[in-house]
């Protein structure tokens, strides 16, 4: 008998894993897109795997069961995060979700940087709302039961988030090897301090995002105007000794951009948000405590020693 027992504990065991590890990479997702942290992702996902463990007795719909697991977890995070993001140093930016320049399922969903800093403007629930609805496809009725809220108050959340993140919404496509094209082209400008090569490739709106977290040199402020951007990228270029160096092409939460060391040997990423008038948006995280998930990743020149989190 106790042989037995212990048989169908094990295969009740394997059932569980195998349930969770197909909802994974879903759950991750979901979890970054609440949270804009890859970190707080993974821990999210852990707590609710050992919740789910620890559940007794069959689940109907282990997809369901876990998203309210995770949707719940993430919540609790967020009004936490709002008292962090009232103290950080600088413009704060999400991880950077880094893929290749080739469709990716962790890019299945059209939530870009610029559309996740729409997010960061709206309630938690109204975030929750609008991602489990919009973005992961969740019924409803699902939604609603996982917000502990009567379905036409969460349809009202989503349409309230909606709208704020409408404007965020890419409007211009721009094709793979076009973005591939201006991505280097910026790259290289931006290298050289080539104003005149800038001043063709950036919008006249556009808006220089830097975040540094306070743990390496960044710009306080968005810099805005493509005059101070100018001046910013030739001044940059006098200032270094050595020229950052580009490691690799890829996207970032759905943008074109790279990973580059700059001339110090720090590792950094670079988003551009490409319009039709031109580079709209550059979206830089220097900020090492969001770069370390990239550290296994890049094969850095032998010249260069950088600094990188333990």
């Amino acid at each position: 008998m106790v042989g037995e027992e212990t048989g169908r504990m094990e295969a009740m065991d394997d059932r569980q894993t195998t349930e969770f590890e197909a909802e994974r990479r879903r759950l991750t997702r979901l979890a970054y897109r609440m949270t804009g942290s890859l970190t707080e992702a993974e821990d999210v996902v852990q707590d609710a795997w050992l919740r789910w463990v620890g559940v007794e007795g069959g689940i109907d719909s282990p997809p369901a069961y876990l998203t309210r697991i995770v949707t719940h977890l993430c919540l609790d995070r967020r009004r936490s995060a709002r008292a962090r993001r009232e103290t950080y140093v600088g413009p704060w930016l999400p991880d950077p979700l880094v893929g290749s320049v080739e469709p990716d399922e962790t890019m299945a969903d059209d939530v870009t940087v610029t559309l996740m800093l729409a997010l960061e403007r709206l309630s938690p629930l109204e975030r929750a709302a609008f991602l489990l609805h919009d973005v992961f496809d969740v019924p409803l009725t699902e939604v609603a039961i996982t917000l502990g809220r009567e379905p036409a108050a969460v349809r009202q959340l989503a349409a309230r988030a909606r709208k704020h993140v409408q404007a965020a919404r890419p409007r211009f496509n721009v094709e793979p090897a076009d973005a591939d094209r201006i991505t280097r082209a910026f790259f290289a400008a931006a290298r050289d301090g080539d104003v005149a090569a800038l001043s063709v490739l950036l919008a006249r709106n556009v808006e220089i995002h830097t975040d540094g977290g306070g743990k390496v040199l960044a710009f306080r402020n968005v810099v805005r105007g493509i005059e101070r951007a100018l001046r910013l990228f030739a001044r940059q270029r006098r200032k270094d000794a050595v020229p950052p160096t580009l490691l690799r092409v890829v996207t970032i939460d759905g943008l074109p951009g790279y990973v580059s060391l700059d001339g110090g040997g720090l590792l950094q990423t670079t988003a551009l948000d490409i319009r039709e008038d031109g580079i709209a948006a550059i979206y830089i995280v220097k900020n090492p405590d969001k770069l370390s998930h990239l550290v296994a990743e890049v094969d850095f020149p032998k010249r260069i020693s950088p600094i990188l989190p333990a």
